[in-house]
């Protein structure tokens, strides 16, 4: 079957032509970084007169990146001062052998939020703009979008540093003082955060409770063996589990209580929202109208299996903005990065995108503290692990030493 090549939008003029280009990486989460480092030693690594053309400008909207893993026991206890290790800098980001000795970054950090992006009317031969909150405009020959998620509750970090600091602080001053804590949502997230809680406070001092709409924790995605299992494990540990159920209200009410929309009266003195996240698109309204052929309903951008975007060549996307029929999982960005990267390339050197991106076996590993979790790896027909094992793989480190050297730093 032919597969259908995306075509531009032209809607502005560009510039003079420069000696040097951009590739423009939108979102410095895990796999904007990611595409970002692996496009920097690429090109430092490869310097032919092709490449040596383009700069790297990764823009987003904090000074640090938030490693998630690690972010619920962060919120919930200053034990081992985590956010100095999980608020993570950029400043060895990009490789800084450039191939001529001269020791310099290839690649440039640009703190900024997108409003809109902007094509040029170049009669399809690609390029355009980001255009900055701050009315800057960024012109790219390459742009990749990796804008992530936007979260309720405890992960709706602000962008401010100084604010961020202050976030974490405050809700790790709420958790503390709460005694009767209702966690609406029972995915990955919510679940966890029970964990956290749970060694925070031993029983019986603070009531946790995680409400769920589900028949069972997290989703159907996963094996109803593994579902009913973490369930187990959660209340072994004294964590209520309400299912089939939901709560709307984000404050308890005057008596301290939150009702249920089952009639359910359950007390609380803490409401903690922990439902799932929604993709960071708004500003690709902008690309999207008039034809809708770039985001879907639910926010997510329609690609090509290169991850080139289908109405735009020059465009890529990854992360969970993907609209790609899998699970929104952070393991999943680096196996995007690995198609992503060589077809921008390939379109560096003048050549044709043939990387396609199939998707990934599932995995899903779900800490319950510092000391246990369960798993699941959907490879060899699926099969779980238990405590041991997670605290060997995750619920130890939260892969934040990993990730820090993804990153060009020590652990």
């Amino acid at each position: 079957m032919m597969r259908t090549r995306p075509t531009t939008s032209p809607k502005i003029q560009p510039p003079p032509t420069e000696s040097k280009e951009n590739i423009v990486i939108l979102g410095g989460g895990s796999s904007g970084s990611q595409v970002a480092r692996a496009l920097s030693l690429s090109l430092s690594l490869n310097p032919s007169k092709s490449r040596a053309r383009f700069n790297i400008i990764l823009i987003t909207e904090r000074e640090y990146h938030i490693h998630l893993l690690s972010a619920h026991r962060m919120l919930v206890t200053g034990e081992g001062r985590l956010e100095e290790a999980s608020l993570i800098p950029y400043t060895s980001l990009f490789n800084h052998g450039t191939g001529n000795g001269d020791g310099k970054a290839n690649g440039q950090l640009k703190i900024g939020k997108a409003v809109s992006i902007e094509k040029y009317r170049d009669g399809g031969g690609g390029g355009g703009e980001v255009v900055l909150e701050s009315g800057e405009h960024v012109p790219f020959r390459y742009l990749v979008l990796a804008t992530g998620s936007k979260w309720d509750g405890p992960l709706a970090f602000p962008t401010d540093h100084t604010k961020l600091l202050a976030w974490i602080h405050g809700w790790r001053d709420r958790f503390s003082k709460a005694n009767d804590i209702v966690i609406v949502g029972g995915g990955a997230v919510g679940v966890e955060l029970a964990g956290e809680l749970r060694d925070a406070s031993p029983h019986p001092r603070k009531k946790i409770t995680i409400v769920h709409g589900g028949g069972m924790l997290i989703n159907d995605t996963y094996p109803d063996k593994f579902r009913i299992g973490l369930e187990k494990s959660f209340r072994a540990r004294d964590i209520d589990v309400v299912l089939g159920d939901y709560v709307d209200a984000q404050e308890p009410d005057g008596e301290g209580r939150v009702t249920t929309r089952r009639g359910r009266v359950i007390k609380a003195d803490l409401v903690v929202c922990t439902t799932g996240a929604k993709p960071n698109t708004a500003f690709l309204n902008s690309l999207n109208a008039p034809s809708g052929d770039v985001l879907t309903p639910s926010g997510h951008v329609k690609t090509l299996p290169t991850l080139q975007l289908k109405a735009h060549a020059d465009i890529f996307a990854v992360g969970d903005i993907l609209d790609f029929p899998e699970q929104k999982q952070n393991n999943k960005t680096l196996f995007h990065a690995r198609v992503a990267v060589p077809n921008i390339l390939a379109l560096v050197d003048g050549k044709e995108p043939v990387k396609e991106y199939k998707g990934v076996f599932d995995v899903m590993l779900v800490t319950n503290g510092k000391n246990g979790g369960s798993g699941y790896v959907g490879r060899l027909g699926g099969f779980t692990v238990g405590d041991w094992a997670m605290k060997t793989v995750k619920s130890k480190t939260l892969f934040l030493p990993r990730t820090r050297k993804l990153f060009g730093l020590s652990a």
